[in-house]
């Protein structure tokens, strides 16, 4: 692959714009004129997330968030250039965006003054199920763009387009104990009562949690990167925890943008893996700080980072419950050649972003 140009310093938000603290009244905007008759169709469910959960197209997802999505499919223009990193909810997302910027940026930004040490990652690559209307459109090439949106969701002009993608998964029952509390730290940040974990677990298994099924989610990228491996690049997060910096590389690799041999020999990859680290990021001032999601919902940034740990879910979730929702994962996806981890797996002291 030809090395692409790096993503020019337009693409992230001013500062003085990031310190607000006040909602802005433009992100979420952009909705279908149609969007209202639509959703008085659709299965709703309060589920055990702070607001109800619309079922749209198989796929459960925040009332909030779908307007973003019908909006996606209707009039997304992918462009050539894009790159696209996609994951399930709290499968390592932050730390992926983390990676990515600070790969394919190496030559743009020094260490001392990198912009991930003043903007969080989720500000430095958009997500396109909310802000598709009010920033992406106006994004200088190339881009670099995240979503949580299923890749049957997907618009066609992604689906069918030479863009690249990235997914990361992992294992479901580390998913389902990192979404718990970063559910219940949104709850508390918007005064709703906590959901208990037993509550929450049923409605996992039963796939009614936002974007999920999560079976569902991983398995249609999985599927995708088997079809086109030259676009879709599959990555479990427990991989990447055990050998970060060959994942770092790889990562530059499908990027199109491979460390040579004098950046390895200088300690680069090291020095990206240390930028991204969760020890790096969560003491920083930027990522301690609250903002509006959407003008009614208020966000606690540290919700990104907690543990990160490969088999928490040992703290939280009883022998018998993970041996369910091992079973289910296993039916769901058996034959595919993807596992998510079993309860047999051995737990692991690595730590880095849990979302």
């Amino acid at each position: 692959m030809a090395t692409p140009p790096s993503p020019s310093p337009d693409s992230l938000p001013p500062k003085e714009q990031e310190d607000k603290r006040e909602p802005d009244p433009n992100r979420g905007k952009g909705v279908p004129e149609y969007y209202n008759d639509l959703i008085s169709t659709l299965p709703s469910h309060k589920g055990w997330e702070p607001t109800l959960l619309l079922k749209y197209q198989d796929f459960w997802f925040p009332e909030y968030i779908l307007p973003g999505i019908v909006n996606l499919q209707q009039h997304f223009k992918v462009r050539p250039s894009d790159l696209f990193l996609m994951s399930y909810p709290k499968s390592g997302t932050t730390w992926l965006k983390a990676l990515a910027f600070a790969t394919i940026n190496r030559n743009r930004y020094q260490l001392a003054n990198h912009p991930l040490l003043s903007h969080n990652p989720h500000d430095c690559i958009p997500v396109i199920d909310v802000d598709f209307a009010s920033k992406i459109e106006g994004m200088p090439s190339p881009r670099i763009l995240h979503s949580h949106c299923p890749f049957s969701l997907l618009p066609d002009s992604i689906k069918g387009s030479d863009c690249r993608m990235i997914y990361v998964c992992r294992d479901a029952r580390d998913v389902m104990v990192s979404d718990w509390f970063f559910t219940n730290r949104l709850r508390r940040s918007n005064g709703v009562e906590l959901v208990q974990f037993g509550k929450a677990f049923e409605l996992f298994c039963e796939g009614v949690c936002y974007y999920g099924p999560i079976w569902d989610h991983v398995l249609e990228y999985w599927e995708e990167s088997l079809r086109m491996p030259e676009r879709v690049l599959f990555l479990k997060y427990e991989e990447m925890l055990a050998d970060p910096a060959g994942n770092v590389k790889k990562l530059a690799e499908f990027m199109g943008c491979p460390f040579s041999p004098d950046e390895e020999k200088e300690g680069v990859v090291g020095e990206i893996v240390r930028l991204c680290s969760l020890e790096e990021l969560k003491n920083l001032e930027v990522n301690k700080r609250s903002e509006f999601i959407m003008p009614h919902i208020k966000f606690d940034y540290g919700s990104y980072f907690r543990k990160g740990e490969v088999g928490d879910w040992r703290n939280h979730m009883s022998f018998e419950m993970a041996l369910r929702l091992d079973g289910i994962i296993r039916e769901k996806i058996g034959g595919s050649g993807l596992t998510l981890g079993s309860v047999g797996d051995s737990g692991s002291s690595h730590q880095q972003l849990s979302s």
